[in-house]
């Protein structure tokens, strides 16, 4: 479990390596008007809306014999397939609609990874009592995120971006290796029996598995904080790239210097992650995500000093002020999702972990190109163009006031975990206590197994 999930976060992490890498050759080798950068960017999270269909079906569809690991093998092999080609063949790299493919497959490919992980580390933490594993998680992916922009600032200035793309092709090769000698049944988790198998098809499987996220997602304990924290995201318009632009156009940034300022943000994060699986946990989790949230806010605003220049009149210099602050808004953004990941992990229904884990995921990156196109609008109304960014002040402080907004209806997140659990006992719906049997359909080798709950009067 440590090498499997530990390598895969890891890896997950460091895809801001050959994503570092994709957004400089975008900028420079292409010349994308900055609003075009950010509609790729995106528009490339597409496929990871989708993560609630393989959530599903990873809870549902066995193949030989196993429901998590096979999907991360297929998640990998198609992040191969797309950075690849871009490494190997330049037309690929050179033409803006074969570049949208790969970064298309490529994201296919992670989504359906962190699908499968997220629900493997909810499923082996629910069955071994192991509480907070989704904070090593995160710590695991920090490291990633340091090392990948640690390298890639200094691989941009060494290499052309090519070379970070095949390097972490390779990187992808050796996850698979890995990922393909493991086996579920190492790590304790169910197994599929030719014992009870029932007549069932697939399509009735996956509908009730469908039915059971949705009765899932329906309870108040669930929908209302997920709901909180979806908007909070959703409603900032995000101007990464003119932000992005506008450092390495304008201010002339280096390219290590803004690895290296999210190395500093990835390092961060990690301490972040350490201070709260250590200390954090115990504090009321509403206090907790408002605290978080004006903080973000007043990151956002760090953005207006450097537009204004302000760092100049206290001697301090653009990169060094860049290198300090720059990933900063993005380190906090991270860190918020923290905290709702556990309590989602803790109230998630078992068998119900890949959909529960990727419907959120979903929600997220949802929200999250929801953000990026109001930042492409926000930046259109107010005329931040390719060389021209005097409005840029005025989208920075429209972004600090939409992300004081969600603090309005916080009441909706709960004080504590401990008293949304005894809440959500008690007042369980009949359709959530009654017996469920256990069905399965097997084909070839491909299986169906549907987990289902004894009745709490009878636990």
């Amino acid at each position: 479990m440590l090498v499997l999930c530990g390598l895969g976060y890891w890896v997950q992490g460091f895809r801001c390596f050959p994503w570092l890498a994709l957004n400089f050759h975008m900028a420079h080798n292409l010349s994308l008007h900055p609003s075009t950068l950010q509609l790729v960017q995106n528009s490339g999270n597409l496929p990871m809306v989708a993560k609630p269909l393989y959530g599903i079906l990873s809870d549902a569809l066995y193949i030989g014999g196993a429901h998590r690991i096979p999907y991360i093998c297929i998640g990998v092999f198609l992040q191969i397939l797309s950075w690849g080609p871009l490494a190997l063949f330049p037309v690929a790299a050179k033409a803006l609609p074969n570049l949208m493919a790969c970064v298309l497959l490529s994201n296919l490919g992670a989504s359906i990874t962190e699908v499968a992980k997220d629900a493997l580390v909810a499923e082996y933490g629910q069955k071994n009592g192991i509480v907070g594993l989704q904070s090593y998680a995160f710590m695991a992916a920090a490291s990633g995120g340091i090392l990948g922009n640690l390298f890639g600032g200094y691989f941009l200035l060494k290499t052309p971006p090519t070379t970070m793309f095949l390097v972490f092709a390779v990187l992808l090769s050796l996850q698979l290796a890995i990922s393909f000698s493991a086996r579920e049944e190492s790590l304790g988790l169910a197994q599929v029996s030719y014992q009870n198998v029932a007549s069932k098809s697939i399509a009735q499987s996956i509908k009730k598995q469908f039915s059971d996220l949705i009765a899932t997602i329906g309870e108040e304990s669930i929908s209302y904080p997920l709901t909180w924290l979806v908007a909070s995201v959703a409603m900032v318009p995000v101007l990464s790239g003119s932000m992005f632009c506008y450092q390495t156009q304008c201010l002339n940034i280096n390219p290590s210097v803004i690895g290296m300022s999210r190395v500093i943000g990835q390092s961060m994060l990690l301490s972040l992650t350490v201070f709260y699986d250590r200390y954090w946990k115990k504090v009321p989790l509403r206090k907790l995500v408002g605290a978080v949230q004006i903080l973000y806010a007043s990151s956002l605003l760090l953005d207006l000093i450097l537009v204004r220049q302000i760092n100049l009149q206290f001697g301090v210099p653009n990169e060094v002020f860049v290198l300090c602050f720059a990933g900063l808004a993005e380190t906090l953004a991270q860190f918020k999702l923290l905290p709702f990941s556990m309590l989602l992990a803790r109230l998630c229904p078992q068998g119900c972990e890949g959909s529960l884990t990727s419907f959120s995921a979903s929600a997220l990156c949802l929200s999250s190109i929801a953000s990026g196109f109001l930042g492409v609008g926000l930046a259109s109304l107010t005329g931040i163009t390719f060389g021209d960014y005097s409005s840029l002040p005025v989208g920075i402080v429209i972004q600090f006031l939409a992300a004081l907004l969600p603090l309005i209806w916080i009441h909706h997140v709960p004080m504590s975990e401990t008293i949304i659990e005894k809440g959500r006992k008690r007042g369980m719906s009949r359709r959530t206590r009654k017996n469920r049997r256990v069905g399965r359909v097997v084909i070839g080798s491909i299986f169906i197994y549907r987990r289902e709950r004894e009745s709490e009067a009878q636990g």
